[in-house]
């Protein structure tokens, strides 16, 4: 049991590199300061549960992927989709395993199970998950451009071309034909929209 507790509070600690470590993609935009996995995971989750609960599905589970769906890179980094055609991968759910290895056999089920399911894409919650990333990352490129980075629009155009449900579609659309600040006024007032 000792070793087990050891494993985990060192996958513990090992999770935390996604607070440090930056989605590098947003390097080729000129993005100086870029995002960490983590702070991408964060808003992944809620949007997959927001996607979820208006397709059907079940919003808990869509968000639990979420959360754990870029864990394999504490040992890969985030690899930029350029440097992907240059590179053989391993299979997440290979690294998955390796870093579930000696873990408590009822966590490392579940880490396996979130990050197999996710991998699949057969699932309604997997499907959910899945768009999420993608619009996460196409509101990321909008704040960015926003912020004035201007060679955002590949990661628009790709992130928008790979929605499947179309609950992630609409919401794209509202996101590209709004903005990072458009919630502002209507928070100021009270909720209602600003006149």
């Amino acid at each position: 049991m000792a070793d087990e507790l050891a494993g985990l509070a060192g996958l513990l600690y090992e999770l935390g590199l996604l607070k440090r470590y930056r989605r590098t993609g947003w390097l080729v935009a000129g993005v100086r300061d870029p995002e960490s996995i983590a702070d991408h995971s964060f808003r992944a989750a809620v949007i997959a549960s927001v996607i979820a609960v208006l397709e059907g599905a079940d919003p808990e589970r869509a968000a639990f992927m979420s959360l754990f769906h870029d864990t394999q890179e504490t040992r890969t980094t985030d690899v930029p989709h350029l440097a992907k055609r240059y590179l053989t991968t391993t299979p997440n759910e290979r690294v998955t395993e390796d870093q579930v290895r000696g873990l408590p056999e009822p966590v490392a089920a579940m880490l396996r199970g979130a990050v197999g399911e996710y991998e699949e894409k057969t699932t309604p919650e997997a499907v959910c998950a899945r768009d999420a990333d993608k619009l996460e990352c196409l509101i990321q490129a909008v704040e960015y451009r926003e912020q004035g980075h201007q060679n955002v629009q590949p990661w628009i155009d790709t992130s928008l071309a790979a929605l499947q449900t179309p609950s992630a579609k609409r919401l794209a659309d509202e996101a590209l034909r709004t903005g990072s600040l458009t919630w502002l006024p209507r928070a100021l007032n009270g909720g209602h929209a600003a006149h």
